[in-house]
């Protein structure tokens, strides 16, 4: 993949994967990359949604899960400068951003949520997972977003206090308005 071309973004816009296709011809080869890939996720938070999806599949792997794969590598090959900067600022708000795809996975109907909590400008924690079930409705599936995501911003919360570090305030945002008034 060194002289690969690179590419802006690391998934296909509207990607649908399934298991229906031809299978891919050295599994332990697409588990290598994807596990790599995880392992990169650890500084490059971008990468987790699309490394979370190719991830799905690495029981039986397909040739279009492979060129998932390839079309990340190639996202990494012409970004190789990303990451994680921490900057010190003057107020230490914690702030959180939750979303949730609704019944993404066309397999299953299982929604994929992810958060993002950030201390100050600095992003500290984030995460982009299957829900575990069927949401009957975006508002359930973004109100369960939301659950895991202030979960996340309490426990931060509390690791501050025992850390004698004072915060300002925190905040969790959610662009979905019915979850925000059920919540």
């Amino acid at each position: 993949m060194l002289d690969a071309k690179p590419t802006a973004t690391p998934l296909q816009p509207n990607i649908q994967l399934t298991t229906t296709r031809d299978p891919f011809s050295d599994p332990t080869q697409y588990r290598s990359f994807v596990g790599a890939l995880q392992y990169l996720t650890i500084t490059r938070l971008e990468l987790s949604y699309a490394v979370n999806l190719v991830s799905q599949f690495l029981q039986v792997p397909t040739n279009d899960h492979f060129q998932a794969v390839k079309r990340i590598l190639r996202y990494v090959k012409g970004t190789m400068s990303y990451g994680l900067s921490f900057t010190r600022g003057a107020s230490l708000n914690v702030l959180g951003h939750s979303d949730a795809d609704w019944a993404r996975c066309i397999e299953t109907r299982r929604s994929t949520y992810g958060y993002s909590i950030f201390l100050g400008r600095n992003l500290v924690s984030w995460s982009a997972k299957k829900q575990p079930i069927v949401a009957r409705s975006s508002c359930e599936s973004e109100y369960r977003a939301m659950a895991n995501a202030a979960a996340e911003l309490i426990w931060i919360t509390h690791l501050l206090h025992d850390l004698h570090i004072s915060h300002q305030a925190r905040t969790l945002l959610c662009d979905n308005k019915s979850a925000i008034f059920l919540s």
